[in-house]
């Protein structure tokens, strides 16, 4: 598939590679009250007490961390996690009451993009939670000068994309479309994270002004429905000439569409008519004999009727 970035195995790195750490600094290693480490401010990650925190939480109790977190000192006392959210809480589980940890002299911008770097590459991250992480760089990124020369906004945004990718196995485009799922409905982008709302059909949604995604969530709840990729597309299209309105998603998401109609009697009922030798096909015919004759006569009423006008 064109702009896709072919998926490559990601290979270890070390601490050094990872987080910029010196020798001097992992000799430096402290252990800080698990009270004292506070999470990065908007973590983007989130911290589950699931399967795999249990087996994180048991090997901390048998071996201890063996790689140790990244933390900045907070303005306001303790220490800011940049790296290590998942190892203190394992460390928590496992009952232990400190941490190892490096601290780092870091800017705002150099914190978030190295705790996006150290979190992106988990398996089984949420649409969201990558979402977020991407945007969260990107915004980094700009704000420390990268790119600076180039004019335009769109090349720019693309090339500072692709400066994430380096990090990530998202290509370019993907990540661009990531990012752009920040701006979806709280309540549609958590249906993207469970799978009830597909990825790219989330995307075009994301396209939609805030007001309209309030409109089409109040639709989608009354119709009990889940807009579909070609729905999404047209509502999007629609969006950039005018305002959506609630009959307008009524007219694209039932545009064509007829609905079925399906009746059952119950068979209880049913043999109470028929022998009981009479097949499923055999009481079908009867029925639709009937309905024939029920239709023919109403018509004959009804020309009945217009003859005495």
């Amino acid at each position: 598939m064109a702009g896709k970035k072919k998926s490559t195995p990601i290979p270890l790195q070390s601490l050094d590679a990872l987080f910029g750490t010196t020798s001097e600094e992992q000799a430096g290693i402290q252990q800080i009250a698990l009270d004292n480490l506070h999470p990065f401010s908007n973590h983007p990650f989130k911290v589950l007490d699931d399967d795999k925190m249990a087996e994180l939480s048991e090997s901390v109790k048998m071996h201890g961390v063996l790689v140790p977190g990244i933390v900045r000192i907070k303005d306001t006392g303790g220490y800011e996690i940049i790296a290590g959210h998942r190892r203190k809480r394992a460390c928590e589980i496992a009952g232990l009451k400190t941490m190892p940890v490096i601290i780092k002299d870091l800017t705002d911008d150099e914190s978030t993009v190295i705790m996006v770097d150290s979190n992106i590459q988990r398996e089984e991250l949420l649409i969201s939670e990558k979402a977020f992480a991407y945007k969260m760089k990107y915004d980094a990124l700009k704000r420390q000068g990268k790119r600076s020369d180039l004019t335009s906004c769109q090349v720019g945004k693309k090339l500072a994309a692709e400066d994430i990718s380096q990090n990530s196995e998202d290509s370019t485009r993907q990540i661009l479309r990531y990012i752009h799922l920040t701006e979806l409905h709280p309540v549609l982008l958590d249906m993207a994270d469970h799978k009830q709302l597909p990825f790219n059909t989330a995307v075009e949604l994301s396209y939609l002004k805030k007001e309209e995604q309030d409109i089409l969530l109040q639709y989608m709840g009354n119709h009990e429905m889940v807009p579909s990729m070609k729905q999404a597309k047209e509502m999007k299209k629609c969006s950039k000439e005018h305002l959506l309105t609630y009959p307008e998603i009524d007219s694209i998401c039932y545009q064509g569409k007829t609905e079925k109609l399906q009746v059952k009697l119950p068979e209880k009922k049913l043999r109470m008519f028929f022998p009981e030798s009479y097949t499923k096909e055999q009481i079908e015919d009867v029925i639709f004999k009937l309905l024939e004759e029920w239709a023919d006569n109403k018509e004959r009423v009804q020309n009945d009727n217009r003859g005495c006008d």
